[in-house]
């Protein structure tokens, strides 16, 4: 081994070394500082409050707040449905007592087939519409009004004239039975007769006509203006309703 001579240059000459801390010296910064942070959060910590220390008196009264609060909106909603439900009886007993002095106007037959309408025939009017149906079948009275005749008359055989409070008559005709009598008041809806076959009739079947004013206008044009389609076999809204009154 070359043994160094003292001229050449020691890198090392003149400077001294810093010793390196032993482990154990950084260990203790560490901990020291997660010990620093972990006294302040405590700190800060205590400075909250904490659930168990509010009193109960304060608690007890919150919670009865929020019942009280909750009961006055149930109550509320409460009223509110009832006063809601109110309103719908009134306007529902208002609407029957309305639609009761109204016109209900109602098919006169509840099954049949439309056989002949309103016109000229083997070059006379034929002054309504025919409706058939099987021998016996019960027909109703289409609006309210007061007969004014029931019994045999002629060409019309059996047949009913019940007029109207505007003057407006209804004549069924060619029954079979008659189930009222002249003065009689009916209602929309109850029956009146049975379809026959009498007068000049050719099968059973219900002869209808409308007279305003004491001239026959078409049964159909009628009717279709007061919510009863003959051909569809369509009554009014209110027939249920008047079904109703008319079997009370």
């Amino acid at each position: 081994m070359r043994q160094r001579l003292s001229s050449e240059p020691d890198r090392y000459r003149g400077r001294r070394r810093v010793p390196t801390p032993p482990r154990s010296r950084y260990a203790v910064v560490v901990t020291s500082a997660f010990v620093g942070a972990g006294v302040v959060a405590l700190g800060a910590a205590s400075n909250l409050p904490d659930a168990k220390a509010v009193s109960p008196d304060v608690l007890q009264s919150l919670k009865t707040s929020q019942v009280a609060a909750s009961d006055a909106l149930d109550n509320r909603a409460e009223e509110n449905t009832r006063a809601s439900r109110s309103n719908d009886r009134g306007e529902n007993k208002d609407l029957a007592a309305e639609v009761s002095a109204e016109d209900i106007y109602l098919l006169p037959v509840d099954d049949y087939t439309f056989s002949s309408p309103y016109g000229v025939r083997f070059g006379k009017l034929h002054a309504g519409i025919d409706l058939a149906a099987p021998d016996g079948t019960p027909y109703k009275a289409v609006h309210a009004g007061e007969v004014t005749s029931a019994g045999y008359a002629g060409g019309y055989g059996y047949s009913i004239t019940v007029r109207q409070a505007d003057g407006t008559e209804m004549i069924y005709a060619h029954s079979r039975r008659l189930l009222v009598k002249k003065g009689d008041q009916v209602k929309a809806g109850q029956v009146i007769g049975e379809i026959g076959n009498t007068g000049y009739s050719y099968g059973t079947h219900l002869h209808l006509e409308v007279h305003v004013d004491g001239t026959p206008v078409d049964p159909i044009v009628f009717l279709q203006d007061r919510g009863v389609d003959i051909k569809l076999q369509i009554e009014s809204v209110y027939a249920g309703m008047a079904a109703a009154e008319a079997a009370s």
